[in-house]
């Protein structure tokens, strides 16, 4: 094997490794931020998990319906707890049956699924943001 076809092979071999890497984080991708929906529901469930917490809540339409709509938290655990919240104060302020307002970047695939941008609660209290730039 001549030293072309090493280096080629290394370079292969890398980027094989590498790419994958890269494609975790598709927020952008998923989701459009340059709509954001203001809706108000019923939390359902807090997940305070890796990589992503998660709020479920469920948003009543103009006819009744009902949709559960699930939102993906662009901070992960670590980030969150850098900012005051706990897994205790999670499930205290996001319990299930607590009304919220949350405002969402909708999935581009035109799902239920959304990137939580801001949650408020009855008193008007912001509860967790997402900046909008959406960096933590």
């Amino acid at each position: 094997m001549n030293r072309a076809s090493f280096v080629l092979l290394v370079t292969v071999g890398l980027l094989t490794i590498c790419l994958p890497l890269v494609a975790h984080h598709g927020t952008n991708i998923s989701y459009d931020r340059s709509k954001p929906v203001t809706m108000q529901g019923t939390v359902t469930e807090f997940r305070f998990a890796n990589p992503h917490p998660q709020l479920f809540v469920d948003v009543k339409d103009s006819s009744g319906n009902v949709t559960n709509w699930g939102c993906e938290i662009a901070a992960n655990p670590y980030q969150l707890i850098l900012s005051g919240w706990t897994k205790q104060r999670s499930t205290n302020e996001l319990k299930a049956g607590t009304v919220v307002t949350i405002t969402v970047a909708p999935s581009r695939a035109g799902t239920n699924a959304a990137l939580l941008i801001k949650v408020v609660n009855e008193k008007g209290q912001e509860l967790l943001a997402t900046p909008p730039d959406g960096q933590q």
